[in-house]
């Protein structure tokens, strides 16, 4: 019956995880075959244009702090009080645009006086910007641009570390009556700003890159292997033209056999030009990958239920096994698995010539305890009694309770002398083991038969010999171990 339940279940869970691969699969076609069939009309007609202004939205964010931060600087009462104080004690400047660059954790933070053409930094006065200069050609372009810009944002070298690029974002200064004094703010660094468009690569899965109004490529991530220019990029040089005088647009191109679908949109603030692409292949390769992952992880989830089932219904076996082959009190073995591992150890010391041994245990006067202090005390007694024999014999010997306060042990191995030294081993411990239970103390004896096995003898003609013995130490005043010749 048991193997009948067993087989069942197995059957109910294989066809349960059929059906369930089944539907996967159906559903998991269906679902490819209509995204692929729709795929190029997303991407050029929906997807391509969201992801550009998720992008753009993005970069806004990302650009906001430095912007607010230069904005504050250029508003700062003391930036200008002090410029208008003659510029006394540069320290003092020097020393907040280091606080501001700590603060803020800015690559460089700065300020060039339009009086004194100082360039303050905040490791001190760098050097006098000079129009003659080209390296200075940032600050007359600032100074120069149109009321209602109040910034730019460009690239340069850092004029602090000419090995490192920078992001800077320059704002325009005005004392309290609009007369311009001088350019402020801080940078980024250009990695910094290049790990943004690798997040926004990896986040939206599209090629992403800047080029400014005259096509050349100003960031892009460190994957990006196209050309420096729009100009210069096949299937793109066509288009330069159009995108560079377009606020945006959205464009497709054939490259190496391939569509690729690309989205344009000036971003002010930078007066760059951002650009998102994709390539459709790439797109059809994802979709299939994900067809075949979505089956791979039904089949990961079928084998993980017949692996739960198995476990689930394999731990309930072996519980169900335990519980009809151990004592429930005891945890010892019970009569019936007993004589499994009693047939076992014969049939081997009948194939292999060696000895064994077993010991017959009884609690004397166990009744007397029940009636004196009660059966939960009569129980403990009993486990008390089980644990000493689990201490006192080897790993592969087994106990067994045998009736109610008797206990068979089965020694391998063992001949009769040596299963008589164990016994008396036994009978010595539990007799000097005292029992506290609250205010109770009491202690216990046993008394033990030992018989050795015979050859040609039965397990029936064993066990009566060893109760013989146990009978016999009863009679003989209890406390004691008798040998069964």
């Amino acid at each position: 019956m048991g193997n009948t339940v067993w087989n069942d279940k197995k059957k109910f869970i294989w066809i349960l995880s059929i059906l369930l691969l089944s539907a996967f699969l159906l559903t998991s076609s269906i679902s490819y075959r209509v995204a692929h069939d729709s795929l190029s009309e997303q991407i050029e007609e929906n997807t391509l244009p969201l992801t550009s202004d998720n992008i753009y939205s993005e970069i806004q964010q990302d650009l906001l702090r430095p912007i607010f931060i230069s904005s504050l600087m250029a508003q700062d009462t003391f930036v200008r009080d002090w410029t208008l104080d003659e510029e006394q004690d540069p320290e003092k400047l020097i020393r907040y645009l280091r606080e501001i660059q700590g603060k803020y954790d800015t690559v460089t933070s700065f300020f060039i006086s339009e009086k004194s053409r100082n360039y303050y930094h905040s490791t001190g006065i760098l050097k006098q910007i000079q129009d003659t200069e080209p390296d200075d050609a940032w600050y007359f372009r600032v100074r120069s641009l149109p009321e209602s810009e109040l910034y730019e944002i460009n690239i340069d070298p850092d004029s602090a570390d000419s090995s490192r690029t920078v992001v800077y974002v320059n704002y325009k200064v005005f004392d309290f009556e609009g007369n311009f004094i001088g350019v402020t703010g801080v940078g980024l660094a250009v990695n910094k700003v290049k790990k943004l468009v690798e997040l926004y690569q990896k986040r939206y899965n599209r090629h992403v890159f800047f080029v400014d109004r005259e096509g050349k490529v100003t960031l892009n991530g460190g994957s990006f292997t196209g050309s420096q220019t729009l100009q210069g990029t096949p299937g793109l040089d066509k288009l330069a033209t159009r995108i560079l005088t377009s606020p945006s647009a959205s464009l497709s191109y054939v490259r190496d056999g391939k569509t690729v679908y690309i989205n344009s949109r000036l971003v002010p603030e930078f007066k760059w030009y951002l650009i998102v692409e994709q390539e459709e292949v790439a797109s059809e390769r994802k979709l299939l990958t994900t067809f075949w992952g979505n089956l791979l992880i039904s089949l990961l989830v079928t084998i993980g239920i017949l692996l739960i089932a198995n476990l689930t219904l394999g731990r309930y076996q072996r519980k169900l096994e335990h519980m009809a082959s151990t004592d429930k009190l005891t945890g010892a073995a019970n009569r019936q698995i007993f004589e499994e591992y009693f047939d076992k150890a014969l049939i081997e010391a009948s194939e292999n010539q060696t000895s064994v041994s077993i010991v017959l245990l009884d609690i004397d006067n166990f009744k007397r305890v029940n009636d004196n202090y009660g059966h939960s005390i009569g129980d403990l007694v009993i486990k008390t009694v089980t644990n000493i024999l689990r201490n006192q014999l080897r790993e592969h010997d087994v106990v067994c309770r045998w009736g109610g306060e008797e206990f068979l042990l089965l020694l391998p191995n063992i001949e009769l002398s040596h299963g008589g030294d164990i016994a008396e081993r036994i009978r010595d411990t539990i007799a000097k083991r005292k029992i506290r239970v609250n205010e109770y103390e009491l202690s216990v004896t046993v008394s033990l038969g030992v018989a050795e096995y015979k050859p040609n003898e039965t397990p029936a003609e064993m066990i009566n010999r060893v109760d013989v013995a146990l009978y016999q130490a009863k009679e003989c005043g209890r406390d004691r171990v008798v040998l069964s010749q």
